[in-house]
């Protein structure tokens, strides 16, 4: 029988927590719940205005039906005014902004829209994984290139890479899953550089109000939009994550392009979703603040379990999980890793699948209560 699978897939492989959460299932199975450090899902609800506007609008008759590509008006307008309230930049609503079913499915659409067979597309060598797998499927050369601990870049490297063929350029600021904030002069040089070699740059933008008061976005660096664009979410920061409320802002021809993929592939966002989503933009940053205020006390318990751990890891960075790099004594995050996960049973993120430089880190997920972290801690205190 010949092939049937698409040569797109012969460098794509199922997504790592695809895969991982299966094998914890079959844990789970034995009677003994893992405790999962792994995935940044929040645990906590969305402001409760959210939920209410998502019930009401849901019982309204009307709404059920196929909704606008680019989303309704008023979404696009609240996102616009929450971009001014947090970071002080200025979008066009009608031309600037095209809401996504999550920033995610926003990865695949500017992947295609822009980006041919046998074109480059440079990848931060720690990185999320989506960023290579969706490359991959457009049949890309995949380029790595290193970013330094204070967040800046090798300009020299930068340069060797960047090339005619180069059409993309992924960013994630703040960094995941290192947690390295923004580096504004770097990230302006590096921007230079890519328009330099008509490269778009991308910025993947889902944490930049967690753990952090200097709210960063790629746009308030001038000239910013001649060449970029930004990805943003409800996910992480008002805990939406399952809800699938993103969005991608940028200059319109850009704009436009991604609105011819994105036509072909969905038919539009559920309207109640929509109506919510705007509850969710227009809250007060005082509910940020409270949001932070728990996640710092988690991110505390889970300095004592990589203390226990004997790991290493800096204090100062931001975002929603804690990247630590593993004793020197073990070769393997993703054998170290297993063990505790099989002895422990607590399951905490091998660094090696966002690039091939994690080998010797983990990453630790802040979604879950202070109490399970205690537990997971007082499991990891038992470890023999």
């Amino acid at each position: 029988m010949k092939t049937i699978e698409a040569n797109r897939l012969n460098n794509v492989s199922e997504y790592y927590f695809s895969k991982k959460l299966r094998e914890i299932n079959k844990i789970n199975q034995s009677g003994i719940h893992v405790i999962n450090l792994g995935i940044g899902s929040p645990d906590l609800e969305p402001p409760k205005v959210v939920i209410n506007e998502l019930t009401t609008w849901s019982t309204q008759n009307n709404v059920h039906g196929y909704q606008r590509y680019n989303g309704i008006p008023e979404l696009r307008l609240a996102i616009k005014e929450w971009s001014k309230k947090v970071y002080d930049i200025s979008l066009n609503a009608d031309t600037e902004i095209l809401p996504l079913m999550g920033s995610k499915e926003g990865i695949h659409h500017i992947t295609q829209a822009f980006v041919n067979k046998g074109d480059k597309v440079l990848v931060p060598m720690l990185g999320y994984p989506t960023y290579r797998s969706v490359s991959n499927l457009a049949q890309a050369i995949v380029a790595e290139y290193s970013i330094k601990s204070d967040g800046s870049f090798d300009l020299e490297e930068l340069s060797s890479l960047l090339s005619s063929n180069t059409k993309v350029l992924w960013l994630n600021y703040p960094h995941m899953p290192t947690g390295v904030p923004a580096n504004k002069k770097a990230i302006t040089q590096l921007i230079g550089l890519a328009n330099e070699n008509g490269c778009i740059v991308i910025n993947d933008n889902p944490y930049s109000t967690l753990l952090t008061d200097d709210f960063f976005s790629i746009f308030q660096i001038d000239g910013a939009k001649e060449n970029c664009l930004e990805l943003n979410s409800l996910s992480k920061s008002h805990n939406m994550s399952g809800w699938r409320v993103g969005w991608v802002s940028g200059k319109r021809e850009l704009i436009q392009s991604i609105l011819k993929v994105k036509s072909n592939m969905d038919s539009g966002m559920f309207l109640p979703i929509q109506k919510a989503a705007i509850s969710a933009l227009n809250v007060s940053t005082d509910w940020i603040k409270q949001l932070n205020l728990i996640y710092s006390e988690r991110r505390k318990v889970v300095w004592e379990i990589l203390d226990k751990l004997n790991c290493s890891y800096a204090k100062n960075n931001v975002g929603l999980f804690i990247w630590a790099r593993i004793p020197d004594k073990c070769d393997s995050a993703e054998i170290w890793t297993n063990k505790i996960l099989y002895n422990a049973k607590v399951f905490i993120t091998p660094g090696f699948i966002f690039g091939s430089s994690g080998n010797k880190f983990v990453r630790v997920s802040l979604c879950n209560s202070k109490e399970v972290l205690g537990e997971a801690l007082k499991r990891i205190n038992n470890l023999k």
